[in-house]
């Protein structure tokens, strides 16, 4: 099985670039194993539907990415199966929230989309040209590292803490990255 940590956000928006954030700091400070299974880990940007050739590949997605909920304090930490989504996520969060939604029902139509959970957080500022995450969502990253390592570990993949690398200090290099296999870690 071919399993996908994908991040989405636009890193100019301030929280809402936290996707892209989270796996590169997940990709800088972990090494997984699976003795079959194989993980890899992309910075999807705000690509959409760019990525469905690069996404149809995958058995399984894991999207990580803010995510609009009502009724929900910013930093609150989601995680579901998307065909699954908690009654409070409403979908009406940033365009790129929007064009992410509306390309994994694209590749469900067709019959394309890999089976999907989505690691999400509310956030907080969603401003232009600022680089960087507010309080509240640093706050949450813990909580998003936990759950993801306890996830990939029901699948059957081992995780060893190569580095303690802050996410704060990878966020000026954030849009210099890509896609990374596990192989190569």
């Amino acid at each position: 099985m071919k399993i996908l940590l994908l991040g989405i956000g636009n890193v100019l928006y301030a929280d809402e670039g936290i996707g892209v954030h989270f796996v590169n700091y997940i990709q800088e400070n972990y090494h997984f194993h699976h003795p079959v299974e194989q993980l890899d880990i992309l910075d999807g940007g705000t690509l959409a539907q760019g990525l469905i050739p690069t996404l149809c590949q995958y058995d399984y997605l894991i999207v990580v990415d803010t995510v609009n909920a009502n009724g929900v304090a910013p930093g609150e930490v989601y995680f579901f199966d998307f065909d699954k989504a908690p009654a409070e996520i409403d979908w009406q969060g940033s365009a790129h929230e929007v064009e992410m939604l509306q390309t994994l029902i694209m590749m469900e139509m067709v019959g394309d989309r890999p089976k999907t959970f989505v690691l999400g957080v509310t956030p907080t500022v969603l401003e232009p040209m600022i680089l960087g995450l507010t309080k509240q969502i640093q706050a949450a990253v813990p909580l998003m590292e936990k759950t993801l390592l306890q996830h990939l570990t029901t699948l059957g993949f081992t995780h060893q803490r190569i580095a303690n690398i802050d996410i704060n200090s990878l966020i000026p290099d954030s849009y210099k990255r890509g896609l990374i296999s596990d192989e190569e870690n």
